[in-house]
């Protein structure tokens, strides 16, 4: 049986970001962009958040050297996605259109939904697998 995935911490996410905007990084270069100027306490937090984001199967460690780097599995979409469908089973019955509904009725500029058709429509004129 799959594993439910499991919600990112603040702290975590902090992380993911790096991961995603940097690429693989070791422990030190997290530690250092995350906490400059940090010492050995930030050093062990990044590396027990590391633990289990890997836990989470949010992040991979490459071991093939001494100095262990860091890269995430799952993109930032994959992530929006996630947490997006756990709302929506707790709140919406697992439905989506409802939140979707609440965010284009007021949170979104002329912009936002100008692109928003467009992404509609193509979806529209793309076939279904």
């Amino acid at each position: 049986m799959a594993r439910t995935p499991q919600d990112v911490t603040d702290a975590e996410l902090a992380l993911m970001h790096q991961l995603w905007d940097a690429g693989p990084l070791t422990i030190r270069q997290l530690t250092d962009a995350l906490y400059p100027g940090g010492g050995p306490s930030q050093y062990a937090t990044v590396q027990k958040l590391l633990e289990r984001l890997e836990d989470k199967d949010y992040v991979l460690r490459d071991r093939r050297t001494n100095i262990h780097v860091f890269s995430a599995t799952v993109d930032r979409d994959g992530l929006i996605g996630r947490r997006l469908q756990s709302i929506a089973d707790k709140l919406c019955e697992g439905s989506l259109a409802p939140i979707l509904s609440h965010l284009v009725k007021g949170n979104l500029s002329a912009k936002e939904r100008l692109s928003l058709r467009k992404l509609i429509d193509e979806l529209d004129d793309t076939p279904r697998r």
